[in-house]
């Protein structure tokens, strides 16, 4: 079959002077990749575009000499190249001279990936480490180049990419993907289908985030290293053969991520280097790289001021050379917007976001790595198109379309729509920011950190923060962090607001012994405190000196031991992560470290990771344990009997904690006590608000058949922003259905009732509200509309239909249950609650249907945990003389045939309920 990119270059051959418009509607393929492809065939030479819009393709002259066959390697470029700093060296037998840094911080990692492919005879597996944005696809796809030029593998074969997060909580899924599976396998297996290891026989299989591989994976993985051998799903023996190079990347450490067995048979681990540890030469020589890929994009010079260059620099921290790119596109492409109809874009310091711009104020904080970069540095970086003839084009962050064509397309439109040039600025600014931000968002980084920040943290706050990262670097000669501004902005924020809340801390002795020693970081610290008096016009005690010196002490990068670690640990795939991601980004510290816990997983598996975490990272400061959970709690003293380490440990952890408890934690003279003390009357970094009465004790019901199960977990699915708001005096209540009549004038007399869900309103003069919102919907959502006092009634209705309903119901068992397979279950649940509920197709009908499925779902699982809902014998009796719905009987005795169960009377009791309430069952 021919491919895409040979279609459209044979459709500009017999068709000249064409637009990607032209190409997209006449081969029937998206814009985005015709633009894509269209751009490839001119960088390679095959193709040429005219200046000026819309841009016109047609076949180059050199590409007419060559006899197109689509079997031929593309034809190269052969453009003159520009004297000003080529960086690619160009040697089309070593694709690894292209590479930035191969001779100085990247040399050991190259001459490493050229023994794993040479190694005879078939070379060895080899894993990739460094952190986000270091380069390891783009390497692992540099390695695979060099296989070919090496003739290892075959000029034809393509790199086979899988990443193994996609699939991280589905194993049976993963595992089908990687080996393939046999028809019948699984449930919907109609055909047999071949894996990717199938796909890469003779080539090369990339893993990435190979370590969200399950045990059982890692285990057929390296079995197949081993033997060279596997099995498909659903096939006995391992009576299958393929000849596959692996590589694996990774931004966990290999030893606590993956098991022991698979990773010694990986002999080699190539480390990728972080951007802030190569040299200042690499470091200009990947940003003009950078310019010079988007300068061939729009065919036009770029010059970038000395001021814009060091932005860039400064603003690189925790994504690497992928947020480099990431910034570098975003300044280049709002550079263009603003100089569309010159020749050369020029970009000065107006064309950069606030976030970028406040790079250069850590730049010149960091006065070693000015220093370094200075005598690099030029007036005008110039960077002229194909400068840079041959690269390696894939790597994560390439984006898969031309930006510039979308600028400019929505440029001409909306003037022949009578726009002025600032509103087109504007809704342009705002088409770049979606484009990229939509893509970059799933490689793990933001654009800007700062924009994260100013979601705790007042704006005016960060302004003076930047302020005093200038005085600071004025005043004390040494280098600091790079997190300076986000600390400082912490720490000013947080002390402020406990001033106007009337709150007054004592000073700690150690911290005034510690300050005696640092007499210019003293005088440095009142002069920060006069500033942030008077730029907020409040009076600040003179005690905060003390700490604000040890802050700048703390601050200093040769400050890297005796500090308190920091362990959180919460429920779910990955919310421990995803917090401290958002604190390591801020705060830019190493003293934290995750521990996720699947709500499968056994609670003395958690213990011993959390255990492990302890050792792991403790310095000799004590150990401060942040829980989602107080039952965790209990692990505290055990822990420390264990290790020896001293423990605290605090519940309810939010991300704004978090980050309070990892910027104390840093701070040299504290104990893990009195961080633990000190977090406990934590307010938070928000708008400060007066003190308040206190407010009437509130309540939302959340009802279900029994009271235990459905119920139970719409509890928790409110009571996490509830519990992020602080809103201690809102109460979810659970109830069961025979108890409305009894219990919910109890409940009054207590409580205000805010709202109920559930299976049923009990139409208790509260707003009601489906409990389809709640699982389909964004629960904060829901919530804000109820406290704000909105009508409720006016949100979007979740209309539902069959396939919505099953998907709603699988969802939620997915999120609230452990032992049960809801993709088993949905089919024969779904069976049963048809055959026992009256469905005209209305939505309503469907909401029913899923909320018996849910209250299903929740008898197996306790049923596999042997522990039933409970009925005292009265209404056990009552029940077995007024049930003779034969169908609920007959469709549960068919429920039990069928998966080998028995449903105790109890729990029929309660179906029976919940069928009867929603007068589905005549009384």
């Amino acid at each position: 079959m021919e491919r895409r990119i040979d279609r459209i270059y044979r459709f500009v051959l017999e068709n000249a002077n064409v637009t990607t418009k032209d190409v997209a509607d006449s081969l029937d393929i998206q814009r985005t990749n015709a633009s894509k492809d269209l751009n490839l065939l001119v960088k390679e030479g095959r193709l040429s575009k005219s200046e000026g819009r819309p841009v016109r393709y047609f076949v180059s002259s050199q590409s007419l000499n060559t006899s197109f066959d689509t079997n031929t390697a593309p034809v190269k470029s052969t453009s003159v190249v520009s004297p000003e700093k080529k960086i690619l060296k160009q040697n089309s037998n070593n694709v690894f001279t292209q590479i930035i840094g191969s001779t100085g911080s990247m040399r050991n990692a190259v001459e490493q990936a050229k023994a794993a492919i040479l190694y005879p005879p078939r070379g060895l597996n080899c894993l990739i480490t460094g952190p986000t944005g270091s380069g390891k696809t783009f390497f692992a796809h540099a390695m695979f180049r060099f296989a070919q030029t090496e003739g290892v593998v075959e000029a034809d074969r393509e790199l086979v990419v899988f990443n193994c997060a996609d699939y991280a909580n589905n194993p049976e899924l993963l595992m089908s993907h990687l080996f393939g599976y046999e028809k019948g396998a699984f449930t919907g297996a109609d055909t047999e289908k071949d894996g990717l290891i199938q796909q890469a026989d003779g080539g090369m299989l990339f893993l990435d985030e190979i370590h969200r591989l399950p045990p059982e994976g890692q285990e057929m993985i390296f079995y197949f290293m081993d033997h060279g051998t596997y099995s498909r799903l659903g096939e006995t023996g391992k009576n299958r053969f393929a000849n596959v190079r692996i590589v694996g990347a990774t931004t966990e450490d290999p030893h606590s991520a993956l098991l022991d067995t698979f990773v010694r048979r990986i002999p080699i681990n190539i480390q990728m280097p972080a951007f802030s540890s190569r040299p200042a030469a690499e470091q200009l020589d990947l940003v003009r790289v950078m310019v010079a890929m988007e300068a061939n994009r729009i065919q036009r010079k770029i010059t970038l001021t000395e001021d814009v260059v060091k932005a860039l620099l400064g603003s690189v921290s925790y994504g690497n050379v992928g947020q480099l790119k990431s910034n570098v596109q975003l300044i280049c492409a709002r550079g263009f917007m603003n100089h569309m109809m010159n020749e050369e874009i020029h970009i000065t310091l107006n064309d950069l976001t606030e976030g970028i711009k406040a790079g250069l104020v850590q730049l010149s904080a960091d006065r070693i790595k000015s220093t370094d970069i200075s005598p690099y540095l030029e007036p005008e970086m110039v960077v002229t198109p194909n400068e840079i003839d041959e690269l390696i084009k894939t790597d994560t962050y390439e984006l898969p379309y031309n930006l510039y064509d979308i600028i400019g397309d929505k440029a001409a439109l909306l003037k022949t729509e009578g726009l002025d040039q600032e509103t087109i600025n504007h809704f342009i600014s705002t088409d770049i920011n979606v484009h990229l931000k939509s893509f970059y968002k799933d490689h793990g980084f933001t654009f800007d950190t700062e924009t994260r920040l100013t979601e705790f943290v007042d704006k005016h706050v960060i302004e003076v923060s930047n302020k005093i990262a200038v005085l600071v670097s004025e005043r004390l000669r040494t280098h600091f962090q790079q997190n300076f501004i986000y600390a400082m902005s912490l720490h000013i924020s947080s002390f402020l607001k406990k001033i106007h809340v009337g709150e007054t801390r004592e000073t700690n002795a150690n911290i005034r012994e510690m300050a005696k020693d640092y007499p210019t970081e003293f005088s440095a610290a009142q002069e920060i405190r006069r500033m942030v008096e008077k730029e907020f016009q409040v009076k600040i005690p003179e005690s905060e000196d003390y700490y604000l010196t040890v802050l700048l002490v703390s601050l200093r990068e040769d400050q890297s031991s005796g500090k308190i670690g920091v362990v959180v640990a919460a429920h779910g795939n990955s919310t421990a992560s995803s917090m401290a991601q958002v604190v390591r980004e801020l705060l830019d510290v190493t003293n934290i470290i995750a521990v996720d816990m699947p709500l499968d997983m056994h609670p003395r598996v958690a213990y011993e990771k959390i255990r492990e975490a302890v050792t792991q990272i403790d310095e000799g400061s004590g150990v401060l344990i942040m829980v989602d959970m107080g039952s965790l709690a209990t692990f505290n003293e055990e822990i420390q009997k264990e290790t020896g380490i001293e423990v605290c440990t605090l519940d309810m952890v939010t991300t704004p904690l978090l980050i309070e408890a990892a910027r104390k934690s840093s701070v040299l003279g504290s104990g893990v006590n009195e961080l633990y003390e000190s977090l406990q009357g934590f307010r938070g970094y928000g708008q400060i608000v007066e003190k308040e009465e206190p407010q009437e004790k509130q309540a939302i019901l959340a009802i279900c058949a029994s009271g235990e199960g459905t119920a139970q977990r719409l509890k928790e699915i409110i009571e996490r922003p509830l519990q992020q708001r602080n809103l201690k005096h809102i109460e979810v209540l659970t109830l069961a259905v025979t108890d409305i009549k009894t219990k919910v004038p109890l409940f009054k007399q207590e409580f205000k009732i805010l709202a109920t869900t559930g299976i049923v309103d009990p139409k208790v003069g509260a707003p009601y509200i489906p409990m389809e919102k709640f699982i389909n919907q964004n629960a904060d959502q829901v919530l804000d509309e109820l406290l704000l006092e909105n009508d409720l009634a006016e949100q979007e209705e979740v209309m539902l239909d069959e396939n919505k309903a099953r998907e709603l119901c699988i969802k939620f068992m997915e999120e609230s249950f452990t032992f049960i397979n809801p993709n088993k279950l949905i089919e024969p649940l779904w069976r049963l609650a048809k055959t026992v509920i009256k469905n005209d197709g209305d939505s309503a009908d469907y909401a029913l249907m899923v909320n018996f499925v849910m209250h299903m779902a929740g008898t197996l699982e306790r049923g596999i945990l042997k522990q039933p809902l409970k009925v005292d014998e009265k209404a056990k009796q009552l029940y077995q003389n007024v049930t003779d719905n034969v169908a609920m009987n007959r469709g549960l005795n068919e429920l039990e045939s069928q998966l080998r169960i028995t449903i105790p009377t109890s729990e029929r009791y309660y179906i029976y309920q919940l069928l009867k309430n929603n007068d589905e069952i005549n009384a």
